[in-house]
């Protein structure tokens, strides 16, 4: 597959097959995906990878996290659809930022490190749908940041959540606006 194939064929999957993804595939994924621009070359990722009953902890903790949230009025169902979700995977990929509360950092502001790991991700969900596998880009998660920091003793904010397996769904593309609806050109001499 090249990568406009690839760009053209992803989807957020939300149904995956019980099937175990190989350690090599998961392991070519992350490898693509540190290979992301970065600010600085700061590579301000970490992931953590959790497989086949953590992944199903990892949604335990996210909905528990959810359940106090709507406790205090919060309105949560687009998180624990995505937890629901998370629970079919057999690997999820969290993306901790690393520099976001490094002193010694010299890119103080967290805008850049959010952009390198939006890159990162992106890179991350092209190499798995190139490989053959579906991911679901999940942002809600991040909400439940203490709670999962504390499942897993770790202190960096979670940026992002990404579930990875083999699809049981195939959705058709989402629409798009028009590149000519959204896009403002200026052309000089």
């Amino acid at each position: 597959m090249n990568l406009m194939e690839a760009i053209g064929s992803r989807r957020s999957i939300r149904q995956f097959e019980g099937k175990a993804v190989p350690r090599e595939l998961v392991e070519q994924v992350l490898e693509a995906a540190i290979k992301a621009p970065s600010a600085m070359n700061l590579q301000p990722w970490r992931f953590v990878v959790v497989e086949g009953s953590e992944c199903r902890k990892l949604a335990q903790v996210i909905l528990s996290a959810c359940q106090a949230m709507k406790e205090r009025g919060l309105k949560m169902e687009g998180v624990e659809r995505t937890a629901q979700s998370m629970v079919q995977a057999p690997v999820a990929v969290l993306v901790f930022n690393a520099e976001a509360n490094n002193p010694d950092s010299i890119v103080s502001m967290t805008d850049f490190h959010q952009q390198s790991i939006g890159a990162c991700v992106q890179t991350l969900l092209l190499a798995a749908t190139d490989l053959g596998l579906a991911s679901l880009w999940c942002g809600g998660p991040c909400l439940c940041v203490e709670e999962i920091g504390k499942w897993l003793g770790r202190t960096e904010p979670l940026a992002a959540v990404v579930s990875l397996g083999y699809p049981s769904e195939a959705p058709s593309a989402r629409s798009r606006r028009p590149v000519a609806e959204i896009t403002e050109w200026r052309w000089g001499a």
